[in-house]
């Protein structure tokens, strides 16, 4: 394409010829310049829209100010309405918990003057809030319930140590049977010596079984003895702590040594007639702080429990 400018004042001429390169060259300049333009206009109206006073201008500002605004507003309310109902389920459910942890005092002993010290002041009640709460009284409901968990928290610790601590003593008493058999051949007490056929003390229980069946700890603890005696044989003796411990006697073979830790219904020896002893049995005794003690009052719950299953 040709363009030819014609001059008034020189009566000459001038040919411009388009090539599609200056037309493309012609059309990213005008699209640059627009940009320019739109760019520079909305910075003008909009970054000095209050220096310029144009009033249209301030009226759109101010329009689409309103209407931000307006949606920021109503959906700062509906969260707000949202934490509320979950507020109040929370608090529905720390009641429950609540009358959980009473049961839980209940069965593990824990005084009603502990729970009150460890709850504080007493407070409770399902939380109501308005239909339209505000982000402070929702703040103070939540500081409100914090304290109420945390109270909660510090009572319900209080309960699962008593409970730990009932846990562990019953774990450390000899509540279960040394060996798998239903009776005992000669009780706690006096009884007529089956070597000199006097009157003795016997210091312990017998339960005649099988060469070579299995011993097992009546409760947890330490091994502190494990030798060969005179008159018990080989026997095993086991501290529970507090001042109690086991004796197992006229084992034929021990097990364990001095120094271990043995658990509840482990294996420490087998059946023997080691020692002082007519025939195969255990001889178990249970000592407090050195004394005798007569040990079915400790395996009443573990005969109950062995007659029940057979």
């Amino acid at each position: 394409m040709h363009i030819i400018l014609v001059s008034s004042r020189s009566a000459t001429t001038r040919t411009i010829t388009l090539t599609p390169r200056l037309v493309l060259l012609l059309l990213i300049g005008f699209a640059a310049m627009v940009l320019v333009m739109s760019s520079l206009f909305s910075y003008v109206t909009v970054r000095h829209a209050a220096e310029i006073r144009l009033p249209f201008l301030q009226d759109l500002i101010r329009a689409v100010s309103l209407e931000e605004n307006q949606r920021r507003q109503e959906y700062v309310k509906e969260n707000l309405k949202v934490m509320a109902v979950k507020l109040g389920e929370m608090q529905a459910q720390l009641t429950r918990l609540d009358s959980l942890g009473e049961r839980l005092s209940t069965l593990a002993g824990v005084r009603p003057q502990e729970r009150k010290a460890a709850l504080g002041d007493g407070r409770g009640g399902p939380l109501l809030l308005r239909s339209e709460v505000s982000p402070n009284e929702l703040q103070r409901a939540l500081d409100s319930l914090a304290r109420d968990v945390e109270a909660r928290t510090d009572a319900l610790s209080v309960v699962e140590s008593q409970l730990f601590e009932d846990r562990v003593r019953k774990n450390l008493l000899p509540s279960t049977l040394p060996v798998n058999v239903q009776w005992n051949a000669s009780a706690f007490g006096w009884r007529l010596d089956p070597f000199t056929g006097q009157r003795a003390m016997h210091e312990g229980v017998d339960f005649p079984s099988d060469v070579g069946a299995t011993i097992v700890a009546a409760a947890s603890g330490v091994v502190v003895t494990a030798e060969r005696h005179p008159e018990y044989g080989n026997m095993i003796e086991i501290d529970h702590g507090n001042d109690m411990t086991t004796r197992y006697a006229h084992a034929s073979r021990v097990t364990v040594h001095v120094g271990d830790v043995v658990r509840r219904g482990e294996k420490i020896a087998e059946v023997g007639s080691t020692g002082r002893s007519t025939g195969p049995h255990l001889h178990f005794e249970v000592r407090f702080r050195g004394a005798a003690q007569n040990p079915n009052r400790f395996l009443e719950q573990a005969w109950s429990n062995t007659f029940a299953q057979r």
